[in-house]
């Protein structure tokens, strides 16, 4: 059925090509029936007629819809942001009371800092403004130098990050197209000249809310089982594959796992190969 319908939407959209192009090529109305006449123009029409006709067979061809290739491609390119788009919206309207409510609780932890903002890179490397609630203060020591993480970890921000709802904020992200649900995590610029070759792949795609190496470890592995956990993703991306990834991270939310890194509150930063 999708396929029999994305054949017909091929050979509507090869038919208005078609159209397009003989008006700019004839002209339109009593001038097409003046050309008729001439069989040069003639020629000319049943030319064009032909090759869009060849054109769309090849386009439209059951095989190629129905090729992994051509679906992995429709997913990627059209399915997958359309879903992303509209089911952010929705989410951000369903889930507007529960973020109202935890920006009023971190707004007065953090004396008046709900949000933390700062530069990620996204697909192909291009920094945007990621936004997500700010589950840490900004206390310092005698000599103006930031505490570590976890004391600087607020009980508010404390439960914020183990239910997960800090991520929430980025559904803004997700809607301005620089996020996807499912992807690598956006990193920190800096460590883009410290990525190997092959490392470098996870920026082919956008960056996700979760993602592969969040449901299998997430900041209780190392880097470089994320990265090639990452990469892999970029490599194998499909529906069910997302599909699987948004169940197990619903899982992993309601069990906690894989938060933190033993021993720390935040994960090790990453220094390189």
């Amino acid at each position: 059925m999708v396929t029999n319908f994305a054949r017909l939407l091929c050979n509507r959209l090869w038919r208005v090509l078609a159209m397009t192009v003989f008006s700019l090529t004839f002209g339109a109305g009593g001038r097409l029936v003046q050309l008729d006449s001439n069989p040069r123009s003639l020629r000319a029409k049943k030319s064009a007629s032909a090759f869009f006709a060849k054109q769309s067979r090849q386009a439209c061809n059951p095989t190629l819809l129905k090729s992994p290739t051509f679906e992995a491609k429709m997913y990627k390119t059209i399915t997958k942001p359309l879903f992303d788009l509209l089911t952010a919206a929705v989410l951000l309207l369903l889930l507007s009371p529960i973020l109202i409510v935890v920006t009023i609780a971190l707004t007065i932890a953090n004396h008046g800092h709900p949000f933390f903002i700062q530069k990620r890179p996204g697909k192909n490397g291009r920094l945007f403004n990621i936004i997500k609630f700010k589950t840490m203060n900004d206390a310092k020591d005698a000599q103006g130098n930031l505490l570590p993480d976890e004391k600087r970890l607020t009980p508010i921000g404390k439960f914020v990050r183990k239910t997960s709802l800090d991520e929430l904020p980025q559904l803004i992200n997700v809607v301005k197209g620089e996020m996807s649900f499912v992807g690598p995590r956006p990193l920190l610029p800096e460590y883009l000249p410290l990525y190997n070759d092959e490392q470098k792949k996870r920026h082919n795609v956008k960056p996700g809310i979760t993602g592969w190496a969040q449901v299998n470890g997430r900041n209780a592995i190392s880097w470089e089982q994320k990265f090639a956990l990452d990469v892999w993703y970029v490599q194998h991306q499909s529906f069910t594959l997302d599909l699987k990834i948004l169940f197990l991270t619903v899982k992993k939310v309601f069990v906690s796992e894989g938060i933190n890194t033993e021993g720390q509150a935040t994960a090790e930063r990453f220094r390189g190969n």
